[in-house]
């Protein structure tokens, strides 16, 4: 075994709620312990390591083993340990910086940085010297820009150095354009948006820009201090078309795919199997019979509610990209931009099924003469009327044997429509159409109201929420494997589907269990560990899987547990027609409200920007869209005309 093998893992303070820290505890307690004021370290290693163990003392993080005696010797050492780290960077000058810095691990580089900059080091040494010492130790231009006194010192000579290669330009795609950057980055002053502009369109350009950065300028919202206009975003799209082609020309890929048919001898409504005969595809057969006893109105809209499920039992749509649904891989792995509509395999999945049964249905309609455009009419202009006594309230379907970018056009201008109609309804207890026809109303669809006063339920940002809804979904939680005969995806799926008892969990597990005991979500019968309320454990799963949870679809023993949430500050409740996760779906297909990777396609459409000479084919695909919008918004409303009919007449009395 090597002497570096051999040689102790250097301290390194993450923060007081990293993994780490607990197995640290016991070096920085040796450390401390032997820490001598008048025998200080000179290697900036050691240094640097003294500067963590500082930080783990600051925040009280001590050995489990000490007493108060013990505590307060250690505490006591922190004045002495800062005082010897400002005198060891205070001591660096043009000099010595070379010989100083050399060989610091990747691990102590920030901290290398910071220590540098507290001590004004970077005021005192000359650029010709820093810079290129820093860059022979392994500290990149990025890490170099996350260091605000730096870029402040070195001006001009980081504004040449940011500029002297395309890779530069991934620096301000780091700043401006993706999510989770982890170190803060601080361009030159003397850096201008027109050098900004030039940088990236050299990126774009380069043979060897990264294609998730290419994608990232092709979705940006434009930004002229980050020299983002339309003409780059295109020329970054065309240029991510170009990479992908090559790409694909030169992988093998993997065949998945998904197939929808209607069947003469099937019993069962709706059946499904994999096929992974050659690759994965998934197929999804609809009951001829079915679909041929359920083509009048009614049935037909229910068939995208319970046959398609568009819907959960909770009347959640399925549609939108929950973070739940997101892999490991998935929320670790990528370059996600700062307004990007987070997508992975589950959102594309259902999104491409749903396109899918939408087409299909719509075809076995029309052999059967039924415009499904009129279904929708119907629900407006007669169902509303005859159930809830509701007049008013109008959709024109399109004429029929237009083009589809004419159908698509007014669809969307009639997607309008109901939803301002709804919300003057909401709004005013009627819909009065002369005083539609006077107000201008620009939709919001998170903003749509709803009959119902607090009608979602959503999880604050509080604490213990977030530490439940973790501990009890994630597949990152500590407490979903105990061994190779109990364990499951998550730690919920582990308690309902096995007895396990409390001494069945292992020491560092207990305190996470002893922490979901104290909050009333689980309890320990002696024999087993097992959830104190299911009407509660239904609301932590719908908080979790959908962001939300519909109050009026609960019993009343979970409305009254959804009221406790409130008084305990894990939850609030909004009132709106769609949850947020389902205005923000709308959104992303419709407009550039939210998101800047969206389609857009109420803008392109109504604003005339798409033109005809994409084909009718694009335009029959986007048609499957505003139907599925539109199929969307009917059973939400539908949703919330009948949940406030009931409150109004929990009896059924007319």
């Amino acid at each position: 075994m090597s002497e570096e093998e051999m040689a102790p893992r250097r301290v390194k303070f993450y923060g007081i709620h990293d993994m780490a820290t607990g197995w640290q505890i016991p070096r920085v307690a040796e450390l401390a312990e032997r820490f001598d004021p008048e025998n200080v370290p000179m290697n900036v290693d050691d240094i640097l390591e003294l500067h963590n163990v500082q930080q783990y003392l600051e925040q009280g993080l001590f050995s489990t083993a000490y007493d108060e005696v013990e505590h307060n010797r250690a505490k006591s050492r922190i004045p002495q340990m800062r005082s010897t780290v400002a005198r060891f960077f205070s001591a660096v000058n043009n000099t010595n910086f070379a010989a100083v810095v050399v060989g610091v691990g990747h691990e102590y580089r920030a901290d290398l940085l910071d220590l540098l900059g507290r001590n004004n080091v970077f005021e005192r040494c000359d650029s010709v010297v820093v810079l290129p010492a820093l860059a022979a130790t392994g500290v990149r231009l990025a890490s170099m820009l996350a260091s605000k006194k730096l870029v402040q010192a070195y001006d001009t000579a980081l504004r040449d150095e940011l500029s002297a290669s395309p890779r530069g330009a991934e620096n301000l795609i780091r700043k401006y354009l993706q999510e989770d950057v982890r170190e803060e980055i601080h361009l030159p002053r003397s850096f201008t948006s027109v050098d900004a502009r030039e940088l990236l369109e050299s990126y774009v350009d380069s043979e060897d820009a990264n294609p998730n950065y290419i994608g990232l300028i092709a979705i940006a919202n434009e930004n002229t201090k980050a020299g983002i206009d339309a003409k780059l975003k295109l020329r970054a799209k065309r240029r991510k078309a170009e990479m992908n082609v090559k790409y694909f020309s030169e992988n093998e890929g993997f065949k998945t795919g998904y197939e929808v048919g209607i069947s003469d001898s099937q019993d069962e409504p709706v059946e499904f199997k994999m096929d992974t005969s050659d690759g994965m595809v998934s197929r999804y057969t609809f009951s001829r019979q079915w679909l041929e006893e359920t083509i009048d109105n009614p049935s037909i809209l229910n068939n995208f509610q319970h046959l398609f499920e568009f819907v959960d039992r909770q009347v959640l749509l399925t549609l939108p990209a929950y973070p739940a649904n997101l892999g490991v891989m998935e929320r670790i792995m990528g370059t996600t931009g700062k307004t990007e509509y987070k997508v992975g395999a589950a959102f594309q999945s259902v999104d491409m099924v749903t396109r899918l049964q939408t087409r299909l249905y719509l075809h076995f309609l029309e052999s059967k003469d039924i415009d499904f455009e009129h279904v929708i009419s119907w629900f407006f202009e007669e169902y509303l009327v005859e159930e809830f006594g509701v007049s008013n309230f109008s959709f024109s379907p399109s004429d029929r044997g237009t083009s589809y970018l004419q159908k698509v056009r007014h669809v969307f201008a009639e997607i309008e429509s109901v939803a301002n109609q709804f919300t003057l309804f909401v709004r005013d207890g009627d819909l009065d159409r002369d005083l539609l026809a006077m107000e201008s109303l620009q939709v919001r669809y998170k903003e749509v109201p709803s009959l119902l006063k607090g009608k979602y339920v959503y999880p604050s940002e509080g604490e213990e929420i977030v530490g439940i809804l973790h501990l009890l979904f994630s597949d990152q939680s500590s407490l979903s494997y105990i061994n190779t005969n109990l364990n499951a995806d998550n730690a919920s799926m582990l308690l309902l589907e096995n007895r396990v008892s409390y001494d069945d969990f292992e020491e560092y597990q207990k305190p996470g269990v002893d922490y979901l005991i104290k909050h009333g979500v689980l309890e320990d019968n002696g024999a087993q560990v097992q959830f104190v309320s299911v009407e509660q454990f239904l609301i932590f799963k719908a908080l979790f899987d959908t962001q939300a949870a519909s109050y009026y679809h609960l019993s009343d023993a979970g409305r009254a547990e959804a009221e406790t949430m409130v008084a305990k500050g894990w939850v609030t409740r909004g009132s709106s027609l769609l949850t947020e996760a389902e205005g923000k779906y709308f959104n992303y297909f419709l407009n550039g409200v939210d998101f800047s990777n969206g389609p857009q396609l109420r803008n392109k459409y109504l604003h005339g920007s798409q033109a005809n000479s994409d084909g009718e084919d694009a335009h029959f695909t986007t048609y499957i869209t505003v139907l599925r919008l539109i199929v969307a918004l009917v059973i939400k409303m539908n949703d919330d005309f009948c949940l406030s009919s009931l409150e109004s007449n929990p009896e059924g009395i007319s």
